[in-house]
């Protein structure tokens, strides 16, 4: 019983709703009961005293009215649970004294009315009851006590009033208030279940709003939700320092080629973990994608400190990862840009940090770069370059260069690499690595590369048979099988004999898409060219996969022939590289010599093949013969004081 008359709290959320929908029909309660009130107290004014036909109904309106303002002004509340239960309680405890009160005064009136007037005493508090009973079914405990204190004191009274018109209308009350409370309660239980759905469904989509943003492998943020954050937090900077800094893994595609997908999902893991451990209150990481991770910095540092917080996250990621299945180590490099200084809005804001991160990966891979006033220059340039070799014509105004490939042991020039010039009509000489990089970019690097293919081909026709023409292959062109087929063809066509072609690939390009490269260098292999691995040592590729491929050359990037002759690394790297090309059965070529001390400490490690500026630097087509009559002049020379 006391379940029955008492407001549960072990609901919350049906508690507000029961709040939320009874302030609604507040209004339309004391509407019934005062309407209904006065219109009983106008029939009784000229036969009962004014205390009960006139001020009772005055203190009841004034009392409603209070009630009735207060629950207006809470119309638009949320409450707490605690809250709407105490106020549904008091609504208990009012239901029990408005019907008791009103129930009172209209059966103080009976005395005073004739017949037709004691029927409509009997009429008010039976209408005014159910209406009641209907307007407070969200609260069947209110519903309950309503119905219980009207019919009591309503059956009661009239049962013993000897009137038997009047006694049948109480027995009707009584069963029309038991069929509406019957009605309340499943009306209840029905507004019970949609509170409890409402509940489930929102509880389901707060889920699946966590997982559209959530990162499923390392539990961060995903990218909409990074973006989405980043536009809130733009937002709300007001002209505050904020930086967006964008991490990208360097090296992460060899693992996961060399030791599967399983490895590379659970570095992965680590990494976001490792780079968790690293935030601050004021900074959000996120995983874009792959091997790439963003994050937001507020209220940002000066440009030093940011810069030693980038560097703190790459330091941390070139500690070995220790796996179950294997310890990897990887390393990471993360680009910066800042707001107000250098971006107007949050795209441009993180399109500027993902320029310093690539302007970093050429220059000074594995660490934090800012973007500065230098790189806007860069970007307008490249802008520049774009728009001119986007109208280019290709044929007309790309040109090559050849740059010869010495065996230093006899003095025989062995190859040449041909190298691309470009002059526009609009810009004038434009260096190759200002528009090769654009020309990867906007996708023309395959037709470049097609133009160069063809007339470097035309021009070695020309030079004798012993004479290699080695030529670069973009990642494009190694990881589209049309690009590798549009190659072949061209090659075909030329009438040159494959074996005479080498063909020089990047670290970079084999990490893009190692299988299909493999296809496309496996397609020239067995045409009869050679291939030869360009920039060795600077990139990611495992020994396995060099195994793996059909080399049949690498070449020793400049980076480490400078100051050979003084640098002590230099010098034992280069020595280790020309012993693992020699094991591997390898030509080796190095690249970038421009002294006689670098090429004097090449020949005391036993180097053969060199190229570089000491030697020559690229010449035109026209100058190729001349360069390999005077080349072969001089060896011949260098031959003759030998045997003298």
């Amino acid at each position: 019983m006391s379940r029955l008359f008492s407001v549960p709290g072990d609901n919350p959320d049906l508690l507000k709703a029961q709040f939320e929908v009874f302030s609604s029909q507040v209004p339309l309660m004391y509407s019934i009961v005062l309407i209904n009130a006065w219109a009983l107290a106008l029939n009784f004014m000229d036969v009962a005293p004014a205390w009960i036909s006139l001020h009772l109904p005055a203190g009841f309106t004034l009392v409603c009215g209070l009630r009735l303002m207060g629950w207006w002004r809470a119309r638009h509340i949320v409450p707490t649970a605690a809250a709407a239960r105490q106020a549904l309680t008091q609504t208990n405890l009012f239901a029990l004294l408005l019907t008791t009160t009103l129930t009172a005064w209209a059966l103080a009136l009976y005395p005073y009315g004739d017949a037709q007037m004691q029927a409509n005493i009997a009429f008010f508090i039976g209408i005014s009851g159910l209406g009641v009973i209907i307007c407070l079914q969200q609260l069947p405990s209110a519903a309950l006590i309503a119905a219980v204190v009207i019919n009591v004191i309503f059956v009661m009274y009239f049962s013993l009033a000897g009137v038997a018109a009047f006694a049948g209308m109480a027995v009707n009350l009584l069963l029309v208030s038991v069929a509406l409370l019957l009605v309340v309660s499943v009306q209840f239980r029905h507004f019970s279940g949609a509170v409890s759905a409402r509940r489930k469904l929102e509880a389901v989509s707060r889920e699946n709003f966590r997982l559209a943003n959530l990162d499923s492998l390392t539990g961060l943020p995903n990218r909409r939700q990074f973006f989405s954050h980043l536009d809130e937090t733009f937002a709300a900077a007001n002209g505050r320092r904020l930086a967006v800094g964008i991490i990208d893994l360097d090296g992460f595609k060899p693992v996961n080629d060399l030791y599967g997908h399983k490895v590379g999902d659970g570095l992965l893991v680590e990494v976001g973990r490792r780079l968790s451990a690293l935030m601050h209150a004021n900074v959000h990481i996120a995983r874009l994608g792959g091997d790439e991770f963003a994050l937001t910095v507020a209220d940002c540092p000066e440009d030093a400190d940011l810069l030693t917080f980038g560097e703190r996250i790459c330091t941390a990621l070139r500690k070995p990862f220790v796996l179950p299945e294997a310890t990897v180590q990887l390393s990471g490099s993360i680009g910066f840009a800042v707001f107000p200084e250098l971006a107007d809005s949050a795209q441009e804001l993180y399109e500027r940090a993902d320029y310093a991160l690539y302007q970093g990966k050429r220059s000074n891979r594995g660490h934090a770069v800012l973007f500065s006033g230098s790189h806007v220059v860069e970007i307008e340039q490249e802008k520049r370059i774009e728009q001119a070799l986007s109208h280019a014509d290709l044929d007309r105004e790309i040109v090559v260069f050849f740059q010869p490939i010495v065996d230093i042991q006899n003095g025989r020039t062995v190859a040449f690499e041909a190298l691309a010039r470009w002059t526009s009509p609009v810009l004038g000489p434009v260096p190759p690595g200002q528009f090769i990089p654009v020309a990867e970019r906007i996708g023309l690097i395959g037709q470049l590369t097609r133009v160069l293919l063809r007339k470097a081909l035309a021009t070695a026709a020309d030079w004798p048979e012993d004479v290699v023409l080695s030529f670069n292959l973009s990642t494009h062109d190694v990881s589209s099988s049309d690009g590798a087929v549009a190659i072949v063809g061209i090659i075909l066509a030329s009438g040159i004999d494959p074996k005479r072609l080498d063909f020089e690939i990047t670290e970079t390009a084999m990490m893009y898409d190692f299988v299909q490269a493999k296809a496309a260098i496996d397609m020239l292999k067995a045409l009869g060219c050679g291939i030869a691995l360009d920039d060795f040592g600077t990139g990611y590729s495992s020994l396995s996969q060099l195994h793996a491929l059909p080399l049949t050359k690498i070449k020793i990037d400049r980076s480490f022939v400078t100051d050979l002759d003084k640098n002590p690394a230099s010098f034992k790297i280069v020595k280790s590289l020309l012993a693992l090309s020699s094991d591997m059965g390898l030509r080796c070529v190095t690249e970038g010599v421009e002294t006689e001390e670098e090429l004097a400490t090449l020949r005391k490690l036993g180097g053969q093949f060199v190229q570089g500026y000491l030697l020559s630097r690229p010449i035109a087509e026209d100058q190729v013969a001349g360069f390999l009559q005077s080349a072969a002049a001089e060896a011949a020379g260098n031959g003759h004081r030998a045997s003298a």
